[in-house]
């Protein structure tokens, strides 16, 4: 399942796509959100229960090997890559963030 509140350009939909069909494919419980915060910020989310008992360390080696694909314009771009589960959700506070972002600083 794929998820996303935020508007989107060519990178962001980029990235999304790219999760989407590189892991979501395999992991189909998990939502993915991506959105660009500023002109220079990127920000993506995966709420996935497969990611319970792994460590961050495994949760970012999977993620970053997709990531990996971009062009270097695009992925210089990510800021934010938060990788919970449902359980570790309201627990985040960097979740708040999707959830309500403060308004970029210009």
């Amino acid at each position: 399942m794929t998820t996303n509140q935020h508007p989107q350009d060519a990178a962001t939909r980029r990235i999304r796509k790219l999760l989407v069909d590189r892991y979501g494919k395999r992991h189909r419980r998990a939502r993915v959100d991506v959105y660009r915060y500023n002109p220079c910020a990127i920000r993506i989310r995966i709420v996935d229960p497969d990611f319970a008992g792994k460590p961050i360390y495994d949760r970012w080696d999977e993620i970053w090997a997709i990531l990996d694909d971009l062009p270097e314009e695009t992925y210089s771009d990510i800021t934010v890559c938060l990788l919970i589960t449902p359980e570790e959700q309201p627990k985040s506070m960097m979740n708040i963030e999707f959830e309500d972002p403060l308004p970029a600083e210009a």
